[in-house]
C-alpha cells in the first residue's frame, strides 16, 4: 500500500515562491491501480518524483507498507526506495547495456552474486515475454519491448509499489495494449499497489481501478472510475467517455444528451422511454461499453419539443440522467 497525504512541493521563496503540489492526498491499496490525470503544467511530474522521493516534497507524507518515506534520512531512504519500482517514459534503458544488462542494473548496485543476477534476470525477462531478445540493445528493440524491459527493470528489486509514469506515451495502439495488459497482469500476480500517471484519457478507462483529477497541483476529484463514469455531474466522468459524432435532429425535434448512472439500465430503454413520453425518440448518437463488468455510456437523442420536458423523470426512471454542461476540456488537454 502507498498513501500520499498533504503532499506539498514549492519551489523558491517568499514572493517568488511557486507551489507545484498544494495538499495531495490520496491512498492505493495493494492490488489496485489508481491513475493520475491532468493537463500539461498541473503537476504530474512533480507528483511521480514526490512519490518515489527523487524530488523531497515541502511539506506532507509518503508512507509505503506504515512507513513514513519523507522522515527517512539518505541512507535509509535509498534501502526503503527499493520499494518502489518506477517504469519512466521511453523507458530510460542505458543505450550501451544489453536488455538483461539493464535489466540487472539494480541487482549490480545491490551487490547481489552474478548467479542470483543471472537467475533474477532470466525469470523477468521471461515474466515480460522477452527472453529470446536478452542480448539486444535498446535500439534493436521496438518502443513496446523498451517498455517491457523498463517493467523487468522496475520489478527487479521486488517493489511492493509500482510508478509508471507517462510509460505509454508514444507508444502506437498496439504496442500500449499489450503494456497495459503486462501491468495488469504483475499487478495481479504480485499484489502490487500501482500508480499510473498519464494524460491519455482512453487508457485510464482501460486499466485503472480507480482515478485522480489533478488540476494546478491540486486532487480536483477522485474516485472509481465506474462511479465517476455513472456520475453525469462530474468534470472527470464526463472526460473518460469517448466522443462520438452525432447526426443533426430533425425540425421539431431538440437535442437531448443522457448518460448511464445506473449500474441497472434495460436494454431496450430507448422503447420504454419513447412509450413513456408519449413521443418517437431518435438516437443522434453515443457510445455504450463494459467497465468493470458494469455498462456505462452517453447517447444524444432527438425528441419533439412538445415532449422534452418530460425526459428527464423518465430517463431518471430507466438508470439514465440528462447530461449537463460540464468543463472537461481542461482535464484533457495534454
Amino acid at each position: 500500500m502507498i498513501e500520499i497525504h498533504d503532499l506539498t512541493k514549492t519551489y523558491g521563496r517568499g514572493a517568488d515562491a511557486v507551489t507545484v503540489l498544494d495538499r495531495v492526498d490520496f491512498t492505493v491499496s495493494a492490488g489496485e491501480i489508481f491513475a493520475v490525470v491532468g493537463p500539461s503544467g498541473a503537476g504530474k511530474s512533480t507528483l511521480a518524483q514526490c512519490i518515489n522521493l527523487l524530488e523531497r516534497p515541502t511539506s506532507g507524507e509518503v508512507v509505503v507498507n506504515g512507513e513514513r518515506l519523507t522522515d527517512l534520512d539518505a541512507k535509509s531512504l535509498r534501502v526503503a526506495r527499493r520499494r518502489i519500482g518506477t517504469v519512466f517514459q521511453s523507458a530510460n534503458l542505458l543505450s550501451r547495456r544489453t536488455a538483461a544488462q539493464n535489466v540487472a542494473l539494480p541487482l549490480e548496485y545491490l551487490g547481489v552474486t552474478t548467479a542470483q543476477t543471472k537467475a533474477r534476470v532470466a525469470e523477468l525477462l521471461d515474466r515480460v515475454g522477452l527472453s529470446p531478445h536478452a542480448d539486444k540493445y535498446p535500439h534493436q528493440l521496438s518502443g513496446g519491448q523498451r517498455q517491457r524491459v523498463g517493467i523487468a527493470r522496475a520489478l527487479a528489486l521486488r517493489p511492493s509499489v509500482l510508478l509508471s509514469d507517462e510509460a505509454t506515451s508514444g507508444l502506437d495502439p498496439a504496442a500500449t495494449e499489450s503494456f497495459l495488459d503486462l501491468l495488469r497482469e504483475v499487478r495481479d500476480d504480485l499484489d502490487l499497489a500501482v500508480v499510473f500517471i498519464t494524460h491519455e484519457m482512453d487508457t485510464i478507462v482501460k486499466i485503472a481501478d480507480r482515478v485522480g483529477r489533478l488540476d494546478h497541483g491540486r486532487i480536483a476529484e477522485q474516485g472509481a472510475v465506474v462511479d465517476l463514469l455513472l456520475d453525469p455531474e462530474s468534470v472527470l466522468g464526463e472526460a473518460l467517455r469517448p466522443q462520438s459524432a452525432a447526426s443533426s435532429a430533425a425540425p421539431g425535434q431538440v437535442v437531448v444528451e443522457v448518460t448511464h448512472n445506473s449500474v441497472a439500465v434495460p436494454g431496450d430503454w430507448i422503447v420504454q422511454l419513447s412509450n413513456q413520453i408519449g413521443a418517437p425518440v431518435s438516437v443522434l448518437g453515443g457510445h455504450v461499453g463494459d467497465v468493470a463488468g458494469v455498462s456505462v455510456g452517453h447517447w444524444t437523442l432527438a425528441v419533439d419539443a412538445a415532449a422534452a420536458d418530460k425526459v428527464p423523470d423518465a430517463v431518471g426512471a430507466l438508470g439514465l440522467a440528462v447530461r449537463t454542461d460540464v468543463a472537461a476540456a481542461s482535464v484533457v488537454a495534454a
